[in-house]
């Protein structure tokens, strides 16, 4: 890797930054003052700024509860993102497994291991994501088996996969789904004659939302809860 982009992972400063502290002599690699950015190095160098070791950060997973009014993108020209309310270093490094709509709340997976966030949202890893659903209408008797057959989309080339309806309430159900097609779940209810007025996002294959984690909160994932994807 090179010296400037190890240190842009490290820790959060910019290119420029980094290439004025080097012209400076505070970067050194094994003792020996560094005079060039594009010099590879590796984890097993040892790399110091101003004197001080400069480490690698590891992976980072982190588990969001979203509120309405966020969405999932690294930057919007009309909408805050939920990146605004992650307080990390390099937060442009991080990446989002599993978009909500910005009417949407629940768990939102985020990450900087991109191929952890490609296990998560790779349809053929048929990572399951459980919703709870509000209908404007009562939820009619025949919408299990329509969800469980599989339903042809407006758009879509064939029907989505099987779908499991729990009922809660006439108005109110726990879905979940294998895939991850524009505004499935809204669509799938359209396609059935009801409307969905709230949707909210419980669980990422074995990974539950924390009932503790209040709107707009963020944690880290535990390591049982990482190895689960």
């Amino acid at each position: 890797m090179r010296l400037d982009k190890f240190i842009g992972h490290a820790r959060d400063l910019s290119r420029v930054q980094i290439h004025v502290l080097i012209k400076r002599g505070a970067v050194s690699v094994n003792s020996i003052i560094a005079q060039k950015g594009a010099q590879q190095v590796s984890e097993s160098d040892v790399i110091t700024l101003n004197g001080e070791p400069v480490l690698l950060a590891k992976n980072r997973y982190l588990m969001l509860h979203k509120p309405i009014g966020y969405v999932c993108a690294n930057s919007d020209s009309e909408h805050p993102t939920v990146l605004d309310l992650i307080d990390e270093p390099n937060k442009q490094n991080l990446q989002i497994a599993g978009r909500l709509d910005v009417d949407t709340t629940g768990l939102v997976l985020i990450t900087d291991d991109g191929q952890w966030n490609h296990r998560v949202t790779a349809p053929k890893s048929q990572c399951k994501k459980t919703y709870r659903v509000t209908t404007v209408a009562p939820i009619a008797a025949d919408t299990l088996a329509l969800f469980a057959a599989g339903i042809q989309l407006h758009g879509e080339k064939k029907p989505t996969e099987p779908a499991q309806l729990v009922l809660i309430d006439e108005h109110t159900a726990q879905v979940t789904i294998s895939e991850g097609k524009y505004h499935q779940v809204k669509r799938m209810f359209a396609a059935s004659g009801n409307r969905v007025v709230a949707l909210h996002r419980e669980s990422i294959g074995e990974i539950l939302l924390d009932p503790a984690l209040p709107q707009g909160k963020y944690r880290a994932l535990t390591q049982t809860e990482i190895e689960a994807i």
